[in-house]
Protein backbone atom coordinates (compact mmCIF):
# COMPACT_ATOMS: atom_id res chain seq x y z
CA UNK A 1 0.00 0.00 0.00
CA UNK A 2 2.78 2.37 0.68
CA UNK A 3 4.07 2.03 -2.84
CA UNK A 4 0.71 2.96 -4.16
CA UNK A 5 0.51 5.89 -1.86
CA UNK A 6 4.02 6.91 -2.75
CA UNK A 7 3.14 6.52 -6.44
CA UNK A 8 0.02 8.58 -5.96
CA UNK A 9 2.01 11.29 -4.24
CA UNK A 10 4.61 11.20 -7.00
CA UNK A 11 1.82 11.37 -9.59
CA UNK A 12 0.32 14.39 -7.88
CA UNK A 13 3.68 16.09 -7.80
CA UNK A 14 4.15 15.52 -11.51
CA UNK A 15 0.64 16.71 -12.31
CA UNK A 16 -0.08 20.40 -12.61
CA UNK A 17 -3.42 22.10 -12.59
CA UNK A 18 -4.54 24.98 -14.77
CA UNK A 19 -7.49 27.19 -13.94
CA UNK A 20 -9.40 28.47 -16.94
CA UNK A 21 -12.42 30.51 -16.03
CA UNK A 22 -14.51 28.45 -13.65
CA UNK A 23 -12.96 25.07 -14.58
CA UNK A 24 -9.81 23.42 -13.34
CA UNK A 25 -7.99 21.21 -15.83
CA UNK A 26 -5.34 18.63 -15.15
CA UNK A 27 -2.26 18.97 -17.30
CA UNK A 28 -0.29 15.75 -17.62
CA UNK A 29 3.19 15.50 -18.78
CA UNK A 30 3.97 13.29 -21.72
CA UNK A 31 6.79 11.62 -19.85
CA UNK A 32 4.45 10.25 -17.23
CA UNK A 33 4.32 6.42 -17.50
CA UNK A 34 0.76 6.39 -16.13
CA UNK A 35 -0.27 8.89 -18.82
CA UNK A 36 1.25 6.78 -21.59
CA UNK A 37 -0.45 3.67 -20.23
CA UNK A 38 -3.75 5.56 -20.12
CA UNK A 39 -3.22 6.74 -23.70
CA UNK A 40 -2.52 3.23 -24.96
CA UNK A 41 -5.58 1.91 -23.11
CA UNK A 42 -7.73 4.70 -24.54
CA UNK A 43 -6.36 4.10 -28.02
CA UNK A 44 -7.03 0.37 -27.73
CA UNK A 45 -10.58 1.05 -26.50
CA UNK A 46 -11.19 3.55 -29.28
CA UNK A 47 -9.78 1.15 -31.86
CA UNK A 48 -11.97 -1.67 -30.52
CA UNK A 49 -15.02 0.61 -30.43
CA UNK A 50 -14.25 1.78 -33.97
CA UNK A 51 -14.00 -1.80 -35.21
CA UNK A 52 -17.25 -2.72 -33.43
CA UNK A 53 -19.01 0.29 -34.93
CA UNK A 54 -17.62 -0.54 -38.38
CA UNK A 55 -18.81 -4.14 -38.02
CA UNK A 56 -22.21 -2.95 -36.83
CA UNK A 57 -22.45 -0.54 -39.79
CA UNK A 58 -21.50 -3.32 -42.19
CA UNK A 59 -24.12 -5.59 -40.62
CA UNK A 60 -26.75 -2.86 -40.89
CA UNK A 61 -25.74 -2.21 -44.49
CA UNK A 62 -26.03 -5.90 -45.33
CA UNK A 63 -29.37 -6.10 -43.53
CA UNK A 64 -30.62 -2.96 -45.22
CA UNK A 65 -29.55 -4.23 -48.65
CA UNK A 66 -31.25 -7.55 -48.05
CA UNK A 67 -34.36 -5.76 -46.81
CA UNK A 68 -34.24 -3.19 -49.59
CA UNK A 69 -34.38 -5.68 -52.47
CA UNK A 70 -37.94 -6.93 -51.74
CA UNK A 71 -39.02 -3.39 -50.90
CA UNK A 72 -37.47 -2.16 -54.12
CA UNK A 73 -39.24 -4.86 -56.14
CA UNK A 74 -42.59 -3.98 -54.54
CA UNK A 75 -41.95 -0.29 -55.19
CA UNK A 76 -41.02 -0.92 -58.83
CA UNK A 77 -44.13 -3.08 -59.31
CA UNK A 78 -46.30 -0.38 -57.74
CA UNK A 79 -44.78 2.28 -59.99
CA UNK A 80 -45.37 0.10 -63.06
CA UNK A 81 -49.01 -0.45 -62.06
CA UNK A 82 -49.54 3.26 -61.44
CA UNK A 83 -47.95 4.18 -64.77
CA UNK A 84 -50.10 1.57 -66.58
CA UNK A 85 -53.27 2.90 -64.93
CA UNK A 86 -52.27 6.46 -65.75
CA UNK A 87 -51.60 5.60 -69.39
CA UNK A 88 -54.93 3.78 -69.60
CA UNK A 89 -56.69 6.78 -68.08
CA UNK A 90 -55.00 9.17 -70.49
CA UNK A 91 -55.88 6.92 -73.43
CA UNK A 92 -59.52 6.79 -72.36
CA UNK A 93 -59.54 10.52 -71.78
CA UNK A 94 -58.18 11.25 -75.26
CA UNK A 95 -60.69 8.81 -76.77
CA UNK A 96 -63.56 10.55 -74.97
CA UNK A 97 -62.29 13.96 -76.08
CA UNK A 98 -62.02 12.73 -79.67
CA UNK A 99 -65.59 11.36 -79.59
CA UNK A 100 -66.90 14.58 -78.04
CA UNK A 101 -65.28 16.67 -80.77
CA UNK A 102 -66.73 14.29 -83.37
CA UNK A 103 -70.18 14.66 -81.80
CA UNK A 104 -69.82 18.46 -81.83
CA UNK A 105 -68.92 18.39 -85.52
CA UNK A 106 -71.90 16.13 -86.29
CA UNK A 107 -74.24 18.38 -84.29
CA UNK A 108 -72.96 21.38 -86.21
CA UNK A 109 -73.53 19.53 -89.51
CA UNK A 110 -77.02 18.45 -88.40
CA UNK A 111 -77.93 22.00 -87.45
CA UNK A 112 -76.71 23.25 -90.84
CA UNK A 113 -78.72 20.54 -92.64
CA UNK A 114 -81.86 21.39 -90.62
CA UNK A 115 -81.48 25.05 -91.50
CA UNK A 116 -81.00 24.17 -95.18
CA UNK A 117 -84.02 21.81 -95.09
CA UNK A 118 -86.20 24.46 -93.48
CA UNK A 119 -85.10 26.99 -96.09
CA UNK A 120 -85.89 24.54 -98.94
CA UNK A 121 -89.26 23.68 -97.43
CA UNK A 122 -90.06 27.36 -97.09
CA UNK A 123 -89.10 27.98 -100.71
CA UNK A 124 -91.24 25.02 -101.87
CA UNK A 125 -94.21 26.22 -99.83
CA UNK A 126 -93.94 29.69 -101.31
CA UNK A 127 -93.40 28.47 -104.88
CA UNK A 128 -96.54 26.29 -105.02
CA UNK A 129 -99.80 28.16 -105.41
CA UNK A 130 -102.46 25.94 -103.85
CA UNK A 131 -105.32 27.93 -105.35
CA UNK A 132 -103.93 27.28 -108.85
CA UNK A 133 -103.63 23.55 -108.10
CA UNK A 134 -107.24 23.46 -106.83
CA UNK A 135 -108.62 25.32 -109.83
CA UNK A 136 -106.70 23.10 -112.26
CA UNK A 137 -107.85 19.89 -110.53
CA UNK A 138 -111.50 20.90 -110.37
CA UNK A 139 -111.76 22.86 -113.63
CA UNK A 140 -109.58 21.03 -116.09
CA UNK A 141 -109.46 17.53 -114.67
CA UNK A 142 -113.01 17.33 -113.32
CA UNK A 143 -112.06 16.22 -109.84
CA UNK A 144 -114.46 16.59 -106.92
CA UNK A 145 -114.19 16.33 -103.17
CA UNK A 146 -114.93 12.87 -101.79
CA UNK A 147 -118.13 12.68 -99.86
CA UNK A 148 -119.16 10.33 -97.08
CA UNK A 149 -120.83 7.98 -99.56
CA UNK A 150 -117.61 7.65 -101.57
CA UNK A 151 -115.50 6.35 -98.64
CA UNK A 152 -115.51 2.56 -98.16
CA UNK A 153 -114.04 1.04 -94.97
CA UNK A 154 -113.42 -2.60 -94.30
CA UNK A 155 -111.71 -4.64 -91.59
CA UNK A 156 -109.03 -7.14 -92.25
CA UNK A 157 -109.05 -9.91 -89.65
CA UNK A 158 -105.92 -11.86 -90.54
CA UNK A 159 -103.22 -9.34 -89.70
CA UNK A 160 -102.54 -5.65 -89.64
CA UNK A 161 -100.21 -5.93 -92.60
CA UNK A 162 -101.65 -4.55 -95.85
CA UNK A 163 -100.26 -5.41 -99.26
CA UNK A 164 -100.45 -2.72 -101.88
CA UNK A 165 -101.92 -4.82 -104.71
CA UNK A 166 -104.08 -7.12 -102.64
CA UNK A 167 -107.71 -7.48 -103.61
CA UNK A 168 -110.16 -5.48 -101.57
CA UNK A 169 -112.98 -7.66 -100.25
CA UNK A 170 -116.51 -7.07 -101.56
CA UNK A 171 -119.00 -5.55 -99.21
Amino acid sequence: MRTRTAGAIAYRERTSYITEGNTVRVVRRETDPFYERDLTRKAALQNRNFRQEADARADRRRASVSMELPSLLVLVAAVIVVVAILMSFLSLRSSVDMHLSSIRKMETTLEALKNENDALEQSIDTSVDLAYVYNTAVGKLGMVHAGQENVVTYEKTESEYVRQYERIPEL
